[in-house]
């Protein structure tokens, strides 16, 4: 009696199955070894062990494009992106190979879509920069390059040097543009700002943009802003540093002297009172222990050291003024040992000496002194400070003061 057919062939697919997965286990063995090989080996034995793979026809596209043989790379590069379909970096092959042919706008719009679809194709945004510049479109490039250096802390000296020379050769169309970028509060936003300190090229610009900036969603800090006047006062830049704050109105341009009650630290400096810390010295702004409600300067200096206390700019245009000061004293005698003084920013002339309280002076209550002085021409600004007048012997000197302020002589 014969067998039937059918547990025949379960018997020979039985013996047969064993052999199958032995062969399917040394075929994946193989394709796993070979992997490392063909993304690491030289181009030319990678498409000898994978002539089909994509990574290996894609390396093949890039060395062709990156030797000059730019047809070779785009046969190349279509056909790895015909074996996987969503390959970036062959479909930037394939747009630079474009390019290189002359063959631009059909090369704008394949890169156009390698940068779509990632952020993080560098030479594909890197083409595309340029290819915007060339034309005009300061707000593609711009993104583009935004692009760039959110990624790449390398490459922002290049890319901010772009925005740079943009924003002095063609301020009009270009300035805008940055100003909206840096709105965005993109992670760069400061380290630009820092560079454009470096050089009177960048400055003019990093006033140009605070001023741009002011009518946008994130205006520049106070720290950003007290950056850029100490940077424009150090090179001294006063027209641009009153352009700017009279522009940005912080502080408002019609206050003459600023926080003078000691109650408003947000103005930046050096529109705002600078307390200088040294030995045998200590000014603090803090409650009056008087009148708890209300804050002013205290000082406690031992009689010996010279220097500075607190300062602060004034813009007081050509004319006459009166300064006034507020005093009350907790421990020996500032009119002796302590003084204001209003000094011209260029050439130091010396405006008018103040003594820091009134001989006499009951301790309990706030005396005023004050006192008329004239800025000349030339007086760009005036350095407005309490100073020490240090003597042979230490006599300590507590003192208050509050309510500073300058106004117009009528």
């Amino acid at each position: 009696m014969k067998a039937s057919a059918g547990p025949r062939r379960r018997v020979v697919a039985e013996g047969v199955a064993p052999y199958a997965l032995i062969a399917g286990a040394v075929l994946l063995g193989w394709q796993v070894l070979i992997q490392p090989i063909i993304q690491r080996a030289p181009v030319e034995t990678a498409v000898r062990l994978a002539p089909t793979s994509p990574l290996v026809l894609r390396r093949a596209a890039e060395a062709e494009l990156l030797a000059g043989r730019n047809d070779n790379a785009g046969f190349l590069a279509r056909d790895a992106l015909a074996r996987a379909p969503f390959d970036v970096r062959a479909l930037r092959v394939i747009g630079l190979s474009e390019a290189r042919a002359g063959r631009e706008e059909r090369a704008d719009d394949i890169l156009t879509l390698a940068g779509n679809w990632s952020l993080r194709d560098d030479p594909t945004h890197a083409w595309l920069v340029e290819r915007r510049l060339k034309r005009g479109d300061y707000t593609s490039a711009f993104a583009h390059a935004d692009t760039l250096v959110r990624r790449r802390d390398d490459i922002r000296p290049e890319v901010f040097r772009l925005f740079t020379v943009a924003g002095v050769e063609d301020p009009q169309r270009s300035l805008p543009v940055l100003a909206d970028l840096l709105a965005a509060n993109p992670p760069w936003r400061l380290a630009y700002l820092r560079s454009l300190r470096e050089n009177p090229q960048g400055l003019q610009l990093a006033a140009n943009l605070a001023i741009l900036l002011e009518q946008t969603r994130s205006p520049l800090s106070n720290s950003e802003l007290q950056n850029l006047y100490r940077s424009l006062l150090n090179r001294g830049y006063v027209d641009a540093l009153r352009t700017v704050r009279n522009r940005v109105g912080r502080p408002p341009a019609d206050f003459l002297l600023t926080n003078g009650d000691f109650s408003e630290p947000d103005a930046p400096e050096p529109f705002q009172w600078r307390l200088v810390q040294k030995a045998g010295v200590a000014a603090e702004i803090v409650a009056d222990d008087a009148n708890p409600k209300n804050r002013a300067l205290r000082v406690d200096y031992d009689g010996r050291a010279s220097g500075r206390i607190v300062e602060q700019l004034a813009l007081l245009p050509e004319g006459s003024y009166r300064f006034t000061a507020s005093a009350r004293t907790e421990a020996g005698d500032p009119a002796d040992r302590l003084v204001w003084t209003l000094t011209c920013l260029t050439g130091g002339r010396t405006l008018a000496s103040i003594p820091g309280g009134k001989e006499n002076s009951p301790g309990a209550h706030w005396s005023t002194v004050t006192q008329t002085f004239t800025v000349p021409v030339p007086c760009p600004a005036v350095w407005v400070r309490l100073e020490t007048r240090g003597g042979d012997r230490r006599a300590s000197t507590i003192a208050w003061f509050d309510r500073v302020a300058i106004s117009r002589n009528r």
